[in-house]
């Protein structure tokens, strides 16, 4: 439970390695909210879908302003997970010993992707993008599976504590 709040913690360190545990542990803490959020969206609009059905429009428009405060929950959370989040997914790449800008190579692509398939349409050059952008993200899912790189490197000490071999010969 401890590596789940890890990153809240350290909300804006983008330096030091983090460990396999803390990135996957925050990510599911991450799920889960975002799980509660959709079950409290989800109840909210079918309340209004019920509404809408017995001809309430008072009932409507409470389900309606109760969506869009939802919306706006739902953004601040966001906003409050996003540099947590981005932090924590710098340093598990850092303790794979490779730089965070793979994350931001990531981030970059998409927003690149994204304006090209807006003023294209989509056609052959957005599915293209579209596919670069999704092995771009396996890549990184596979880099925040590996291992640390055993004993310091470039980026910190070892999170989990192992002394390097070369100490002691």
């Amino acid at each position: 439970m401890e590596y789940m709040f890890m990153p809240l913690k350290r909300y804006a360190e983008f330096s030091g390695r983090s460990r396999r545990q803390e990135f996957w542990m925050f990510a599911l803490f991450q799920f889960i909210i975002w799980c509660i959020l959709m079950v409290l969206f989800l109840a909210v609009a079918g309340s209004a879908l019920m509404a809408v059905g017995n001809g309430s429009a008072g009932g409507l428009m409470a389900a309606g302003g109760t969506v869009m405060v939802l919306v706006g929950i739902a953004l601040i959370v966001w906003l409050a997970l996003l540099i947590p989040g981005l932090a924590v997914g710098v340093r598990r790449l850092h303790d794979t010993n490779r730089s965070g800008w793979w994350l931001g190579g990531y981030i970059l692509l998409a927003i690149v992707a994204g304006v090209i398939r807006g003023r294209t349409g989509g056609g052959a050059i957005g599915g293209l993008l579209s596919l670069v952008q999704l092995g771009y993200l396996i890549a990184l899912i596979v880099f925040y599976c590996l291992d640390g790189t055993k004993g310091p490197n470039q980026y910190g000490p070892d999170p989990k504590g192992q002394v390097d071999a070369q100490v002691f010969a």
